[in-house]
């Protein structure tokens, strides 16, 4: 590489890095364009091309798999039902999901929303959410303590209103508490793997309550 090209490269990354025009198209660019999978990967080729590394993404290797799997399903399965059962049912929610509840009994659709939920949920929107508006907001507020709390509300609120065009203002709402818990895990631990897998556990016991066509009963459980 030439000495043109490697001050070229490398002020293409510092631009990417920075919060100029380029780093606020970079930005905008992930945040509104294609679906969560898709904008998971624009965040890779942005850590590529800036020379951000993936640990600074959270893609952090846990020190134990098991264990980071068994937290992360555990804790996503819980707050599904405590969301359903609890939370929702107090703040006057549907107790059915109507955008998707053409999945109650609906086996053929059960193949496509698995691989929607485990790659552009989980991976997808914890990828941009969690890991690069983290890294990005972190780059601008720093990493004190009220700055980290700022992170996590306002990652949750742009994260919340992701949700607003299929799920409408109780998907919103949602989506905000899911966020605010995803978010303080993830400004924890450091790491996106829990919140992946919990995020997809998440969903994946959503999907269980609608195909099996459960979510009223469950909703009424304990708030007649």
């Amino acid at each position: 590489m030439s000495p043109s090209t490697d001050r070229q490269d490398h002020s293409i990354s510092r631009a990417l890095r920075g919060f100029g025009p380029v780093g606020i198209i970079a930005l905008l660019t992930i945040l509104l364009f294609g679906p969560p999978w898709f904008r998971a990967i624009l965040v890779l080729i942005w850590a590529r091309l800036s020379h951000t590394s993936w640990r600074d993404l959270g893609f952090v290797r846990p020190k134990n798999w098991i264990i980071t799997v068994v937290l992360g399903i555990l804790s996503g399965c819980f707050l599904k039902f405590l969301l359903k059962a609890v939370v929702m049912p107090l703040i006057g929610a549907d107790p059915v999901n109507r955008a998707y509840h053409y999945l109650a009994g609906n086996t053929a659709a059960l193949p496509a929303m698995l691989l929607v939920i485990i790659v552009s949920a989980g991976f997808g929107e914890e990828t941009v959410f969690r890991g690069f508006l983290f890294e990005r907001l972190g780059k601008l507020f720093g990493r004190s303590r009220m700055a980290t709390i700022g992170i996590v509300l306002l990652t949750s609120i742009l994260f919340a209103a992701a949700h607003y065009l299929d799920q409408g203002v109780f998907g919103v709402e949602q989506a905000f508490l899911t966020g605010l818990f995803f978010g303080s895990v993830f400004a924890v631990t450091g790491s996106l793997f829990i919140v992946i897998v919990a995020h997809a556990a998440f969903d994946l016991t959503a999907l269980a309550m609608i195909y099996y066509d459960v979510e009223a009963q469950i909703a009424h459980s304990i708030f007649r």
